[in-house]
């Protein structure tokens, strides 16, 4: 009898763990407590974006440094999509100084940096505000009449 309830408590223990092991994976990030981190803004992303392309145009050390400082952050972000940090660590690998600034590596920084804005822009549709309702234009078409 002793043997069969020690089997009882090892299998209530092992269903116990796996549930808890379910929980752990099934519920979102959200729902344990995980702080929210917003998208980073246009501005931010604008602000990377000069930096790399002062990199291509300058060629020097602070300027570069500079971008690898703003760029780097991005790759870590939680929220930027695999093609947006693709793009980053496409356009920071090239932003070091070089002897000669030569048009295949201000290439190389200037097309990623020209295309971080369009790719890393956020999909979530912005919070509806209150906008205030259209005025109906009286009907007809206008054909730029003024009111007489």
């Amino acid at each position: 009898m002793a043997a069969h309830r020690g089997w009882h408590h090892s299998a209530a223990a092992a269903l116990a763990s796996t549930a808890a092991l379910l929980v752990a994976v099934v519920l979102p990030e959200a729902s344990r407590g995980a702080p929210y981190v917003p998208f980073p803004s246009q501005d931010s992303l604008r602000q990377v974006q000069l930096a790399a392309l002062a990199c291509a145009r300058e060629n020097s050390s602070e300027s570069c440094k500079r971008a690898q400082q703003l760029g780097d952050p991005l790759l870590d972000h939680p929220r930027l999509p695999a093609n947006c940090k693709d793009l980053v660590w496409q356009m920071l690998a090239k932003a070091q100084p070089a002897p000669t600034n030569s048009f295949s590596r201000r290439q190389a920084i200037t097309d990623p940096a020209e295309r971080l804005l369009l790719v890393c822009r956020s999909t979530e549709k912005p919070e509806a505000a209150d906008t205030p309702a259209a005025k109906p234009a009286g009907g007809g078409i206008n054909l730029g009449g003024g009111q007489r």
